[in-house]
């Protein structure tokens, strides 16, 4: 697998705990070993350039995914095919904000807006209440064994 994190932002991030982050929630997805991903880090300006020119919408915002090849988790039996799964494109000021006014840390928001980056990539969605129910539980799940996976590890 070929995760590749370039930050852009000027912000020091941990991308070290994001790339473990990215390899546990895959590996809980079943997606294949051969799926490549990028994460980028980018400022607020940077930011607001793409999701204006991808969303419509002023302002920057927190992440935005961008699927490729349209992969969706697999099972044990069945893992996702090889493929590329797309780009997340992550803002530490924003995350920043959000994470003072959730009152956690801005690398927790940061494992936050990956794992939802992610589940995007693979399909999910939040527009229907059920829909936000899966995808929200789901992202609760992956960032609570994260966090058990990371105790583990100290």
């Amino acid at each position: 697998m070929t995760i590749e994190i370039t930050n852009e932002s000027g912000v020091p991030v941990d991308e070290t705990v994001l790339l473990r982050l990215t390899e546990h929630n895959l590996a809980q997805l079943n997606v294949s070993p051969d799926a490549d991903l990028a994460i980028l880090l980018v400022d607020e300006g940077a930011m607001e350039s793409l999701h204006v020119q991808w969303m419509d919408e002023p302002g920057p915002t927190d992440v935005l995914s961008f699927p490729m090849d349209e992969l969706r988790p697999g099972t044990e039996d069945a893992p996702t095919p090889p493929g590329l799964l797309g780009d997340i494109v992550l803002c530490p000021q924003v995350a920043e904000t959000q994470a003072q006014a959730a009152r956690h840390t801005t690398l927790d928001e940061l494992i936050l807006l990956t794992t939802h980056g992610l589940l995007h990539l693979l399909g999910f969605d939040h527009a229907e209440p059920d829909e936000e129910r899966e995808m929200f539980g789901l992202q609760r799940e992956l960032i609570a064994a994260f966090h058990a996976s990371e105790r583990r590890r100290a």
